[in-house]
């Protein structure tokens, strides 16, 4: 198929799973998470390179950064909750930063994984071209670190929301903010269909755990080198 093509099944495909995810309102059908899989299917079911679909999907991932800015605009009429809450927010979203670090790299200390794979776990927490600029400082494994922030964040964006519901959690902040903070912009992306509240806060999560977990990280890397259960 030519590259134009794919630029129209993959709108044709996300269009469709929106619909069905309206239509049924069960998160397992999440339109980005769906689109994802069914176009995955595809280019392996028609043996086609990444490289040949990525030349119609550049239309597409130009819109990204315009989409991110986006962002902005809910979050702007959100500022005066924002405000409200600024303290507990700000604690929330370190303390969220830090527990993804701790976790991913402490799981795989225990697993006795490479110092490279450690490495490349540390920034998990952060939206992927973070995480990859993070992983490629640390000298780990840009690629991996990259597959790790996009399952992490599929998974997130697919149970994250039933997770807090089961759990109690209603307040659209709370709600938003954890979703950004762990699922990166599939988390946003799950949070702005549930409200502009929602989509706010999972937007501004999203930025600010990057940040914390670009600043983090290192830190938390040198002090398991200093602890010995880190090769340097």
């Amino acid at each position: 198929m030519t590259a134009a093509l794919w630029l129209g099944v993959t709108v044709a495909v996300y269009l469709a799973a929106r619909a069905a995810h309206a239509r049924t309102a069960n998160a397992l059908l999440n339109p980005a998470i769906v689109s994802i899989a069914v176009i995955i299917a595809l280019l392996i079911a028609t043996r086609t390179p990444y490289e040949r679909y990525d030349e119609g999907g550049r239309l597409l991932s130009f819109w990204l950064a315009p989409a991110v800015v986006a962002l902005g605009l809910p979050l702007a009429r959100q500022l005066p909750a924002i405000r409200r809450n600024a303290a507990v927010i700000a604690a929330a979203l370190a303390a969220g930063a830090l527990a993804g670090i701790v976790v991913a790299v402490g799981v795989a200390l225990l697993l006795r994984a490479s110092p490279a794979v450690v490495l490349s776990l540390a920034p998990r927490s952060a939206t992927t071209p973070i995480a990859v600029a993070i992983t490629a400082r640390l000298g780990g494994l840009p690629a991996l670190s990259a597959v790790v922030s996009i399952v992490s964040g599929a998974v997130g964006g697919l149970v994250g929301l039933v997770l807090l519901r089961r759990a109690g959690v209603r307040s659209p902040l709370a709600t938003g903010l954890a979703l950004g903070a762990a699922a990166h912009g599939l988390g946003t992306a799950r949070a702005a269909g549930e409200g502009h509240r929602e989509g706010a806060a999972a937007g501004m999560a999203m930025g600010a755990v990057g940040v914390a977990t670009a600043l983090i990280a290192p830190v938390i890397i040198v002090l398991v080198r200093r602890l010995g259960l880190l090769p340097g």
